[in-house]
């Protein structure tokens, strides 16, 4: 396939749901409706936008994983970024998501109404870029996300390392796609028959990552694109395991995913982080072994310890049903915030900032 056009064929789609229905006939009925978890954002909002929820049979219900960076990202990183980004001498930089992520004093967004200096980039390089273009300044990038980005800030940390920018620092919350499914599979209270992976991440870490949720759970696991083609094809494999009781890691992405991820991406990365003790998480709290840090080389790039920041665990708002959402323990419009209080105008909730929220995604295209 060429075109993404071609990814979004209706005729083709019609006959994966066909497919999709058939298999389904052979999973025991005691199981249905089967519970599947789209891990990443990114599936989520496909599903609504496509309308592919309303195509497929009853027999499906999908809960919604902890796969979005900006969702996870705690109240209490928020405070700290706009900390940093108060001082007279700082610019602060972020991803656009984030900016808008509220915290328990605002956002960044509204630091930067008050006078903070703000700044939305693209990349980490272009945050370096702006270290070497006002020395006077101490530059600070904001970095989160999963395996996805990583690679990015430690690309752009070895460049700053390289040419010696010391006024350049990043608050380092990046986080791993695979502890925080472990946590989720072991809490009692979720129920799942199958996993789709997320596309992003595992062009960088590759399939092995998720064969301890086979091993150790007895569940598929079948990593998807982002268009419909992709998903329903992931979907059907998922399904299709179910009924043969023989789960596996399965690759339904093979133009952008490989079995061992991009190698590059990990060099660089073991370059310059280690893992956390633990990290926490928006609505999972405390995570083993969750998160990278920077390890001993690059540890004057942290600006947490530059700026002297002491880490604290904020509660959710009042209401705020943000934390079962991301636990799979209930949808969006179980929230009693969601659409009125709540709106991505006026957003409580880290899910209903980020483009690749569960609760933007029902706002934006299954208002309820």
């Amino acid at each position: 396939m060429k075109y993404v056009d071609e990814f979004r064929d209706p005729a083709a789609v019609r006959a994966l749901i066909s497919e999709i229905e058939t298999a389904l006939t052979a999973v025991d009925d005691a199981k249905k409706p089967l519970q599947i978890m789209e891990v990443c954002g990114g599936h989520t909002h496909a599903i609504f936008r496509f309308g592919l929820d309303k195509l497929l049979p009853q027999a499906i219900e999908f809960v919604h994983g902890p796969g979005c960076p900006v969702c996870v990202l705690p109240r209490g990183r928020i405070d700290e970024a706009i900390t940093i980004a108060n001082h007279s001498d700082t610019i602060l930089c972020s991803y656009g998501d984030a900016v808008r992520v509220p915290g328990e004093r605002g956002s960044l967004l509204d630091a930067k109404a008050n006078g903070a200096d703000v700044r939305i980039v693209y990349s980490p390089l272009d945050a370096l870029k702006l270290a070497q273009a006002h020395p006077d300044k101490q530059v600070v990038f904001f970095a989160i996300g999963f395996e996805t980005t990583a690679p990015a800030t430690a690309i752009t940390l070895l460049q700053a390392r390289a040419l010696k920018v010391a006024n350049f620092s990043v608050i380092c919350h990046h986080i791993t796609i695979g502890p925080p499914l472990k946590a989720i599979l072991d809490d009692p209270q979720v129920r799942l028959d199958g996993l789709i992976a997320p596309g992003h991440v595992s062009m960088v870490v590759g399939q092995q990552i998720y064969q301890f949720i086979v091993d150790d759970y007895d569940k598929p696991v079948v990593t998807a694109g982002f268009e419909p083609i992709d998903f329903l094809t992931a979907l059907l494999g998922v399904i299709k395991q179910i009924a043969s009781g023989q789960p596996s890691v399965e690759n339904a992405y093979k133009r952008a995913v490989n079995d061992a991820g991009n190698s590059a991406a990990q060099e660089a990365m073991e370059q310059v982080f280690e893992l956390a003790d633990s990290q926490d998480w928006r609505g999972l709290g405390a995570i083993e072994h969750s998160g990278l840090q920077l390890n001993g080389a690059f540890r004057s790039f942290d600006a947490k310890l530059r700026f002297g920041l002491v880490s604290a665990q904020i509660e959710e708002p009042e209401g705020c049903a943000c934390a079962n959402v991301l636990r799979g323990l209930a949808k969006p419009g179980d929230c009693p915030l969601f659409g009125s209080q709540c709106t991505p105008q006026q957003p409580i909730g880290a899910l209903m900032v980020s483009s690749e929220g569960a609760c933007s995604a029902y706002y934006q295209y299954r208002q309820l």
